[in-house]
């Protein structure tokens, strides 16, 4: 690989590792990129779709000129492995927040959670969560949620392609989830309990497919000196 290669265009496969922000895997690549070759201050690179810090797996980072396929990429349909734990619940619906409102669960069933499952597929309305960086009159929306002020999010659209390879090991339930752009999981797992009736959040999210690019090609190469690209 070359600098006029880079700056010609290249698509990187990320796996963000856990607590990582997006900004800071595109910023150690960047770093990493321009030290070992020499190049611009100018040089292009961004992500093509956030990973929530909790979250973990497939990040796409293109470079150069293929930085004009961000929109394109970001697009594509999505696809997690997700894991919600039902009978309680936390403000941010997911691991951020300290749980809350625990519920018994010993009526539920594998049949019933499978159902309320199901329910989900399709074109649905959702809600965005407050610990979201949605901007609110100007601001990120979990600036305005962490410093105590009551946040109102609008709800929208978004379809769910599919759910599968559930896995129940209560209070666990675990799934695949297909999805369009602009769906939150968090939201997903938090209207799943509320389905239920007992409440639900997200304990683990893992990006495996964005369009036809999968986790199975990603790399964490990108911590150490060595990196695995795509030429586009």
């Amino acid at each position: 690989m070359t600098a006029e290669e880079l700056q010609s265009g290249y698509v990187f496969l990320l796996d963000k590792p856990l607590d990582w922000t997006s900004f800071q895997a595109v910023n150690k690549m960047k770093y990493k990129l321009k030290r070992e070759f020499n190049l611009p201050k100018k040089f292009k690179i961004g992500h093509a779709g956030t990973l929530d810090p909790r979250a973990t797996g497939l990040l796409i980072v293109c470079c150069g000129k293929f930085t004009k396929k961000i929109p394109e990429i970001q697009d594509a349909p999505k696809e997690y492995w997700t894991e919600i734990k039902i009978g309680v619940q936390t403000e941010s619906y997911d691991t951020e927040k300290p749980e809350i409102l625990h519920q018994d669960i010993a009526h539920i069933t594998e049949e019933q959670i499978k159902e309320v499952l199901e329910k989900f597929v399709g074109e649905i309305e959702q809600k965005p969560p407050v610990y979201s960086a949605i901007k609110v009159d100007g601001q990120r929306a979990y600036n305005l949620a962490r410093a105590g002020e009551e946040v109102e999010m609008k709800s929208r659209k978004t379809t769910i392609f599919y759910i599968n390879d559930i896995k129940i090991n209560l209070p666990l339930v675990g799934f695949t989830v297909g999805c369009s752009k602009g769906t939150y999981i968090r939201s997903l797992a938090h209207d799943i309990g509320q389905e239920l009736g007992v409440g639900a959040y997200l304990t683990q999210l893992r990006r495996t497919k964005i369009g036809d690019y999968t986790i199975e090609n990603a790399t964490t190469d990108f911590l150490d000196n060595e990196y695995r690209f795509e030429n586009l």
